[in-house]
């Protein structure tokens, strides 16, 4: 089982973490809907009890536990150029689709040219096309961000884009979204505090069905989201 981390000293890590993944913060989510948009138009998700159940799987069983558990990885080896080299590659080959890799790459580079201003070293090795979880991972490692502050950071504000396509999508109300995301606490946590001790074997989706949407949005006749 992979080692944990110490807790953060850094008495700015807190507001940096909250700086980064403020909805403000410049890296172009609310463009992706990571297939929701396709899990609606084909009936999938019709309204706040199918989106509920949704990011639930996605969170236990899908794509946001495999970005989870990468940028895990990457937190770890933040300060290790060529481990981190190899998750950041390894991240971008694990995208299922052509739409998932932009969604991801791009957030990533956004992510990595904002988090500039507050320039670290230990960045250097992440190049181009960096998927976003493992640029989350190893900026909050490199600004003193604890792991489990981190995860539990980042599946919250990939829950919370999700509730707002779908809000966009007309399939749920503001309030309804809130409720969701109130909801959805314990399995945040519950990923968050369970993927600190998960490593890159444990890597793993049973999601077929968004994935397979994921793909097909690729071609929809018409399109709020790039993904």
């Amino acid at each position: 089982m992979p080692e944990r981390p110490p807790a953060a000293g850094n008495p700015h890590s807190l507001i940096r973490l909250m700086t980064w993944l403020s909805p403000a913060f410049p890296v172009g989510g609310f463009a992706y809907s990571g297939g929701l948009e396709a899990a609606v138009v084909e009936g999938h998700v019709c309204e706040a009890g199918d989106l509920a159940v949704w990011l639930d799987t996605l969170l236990v069983a899908g794509p946001l536990r495999n970005d989870a558990i990468l940028l895990a990885e990457a937190h770890r080896a933040f300060n290790d150029s060529g481990r981190l080299s190899q998750v950041a590659d390894l991240a971008g080959a694990l995208a299922g689709s052509a739409e998932r890799y932009q969604e991801v790459v791009r957030q990533g580079d956004a992510f990595l040219a904002a988090a500039s201003a507050w320039p670290q070293p230990q960045m250097a090795p992440l190049h181009a096309d960096t998927a976003y979880g493992v640029a989350v991972g190893a900026v909050s490692a490199a600004n003193g961000v604890a792991l489990a502050d981190a995860l539990v950071a980042f599946l919250q504000a990939q829950c919370a884009q999700l509730v707002s396509a779908a809000i966009r999508l007309g399939i749920i109300g503001q309030t309804q979204g809130v409720g969701i995301l109130a909801g959805l606490e314990p399995a945040v946590l519950r990923q968050a505090e369970e993927t600190c001790g998960l490593g890159l074997n444990d890597l793993g989706s049973a999601t077929v069905i968004a994935d397979v949407l994921s793909m097909r949005h690729e071609s929809q006749y018409s399109r709020l989201f790039q993904s």
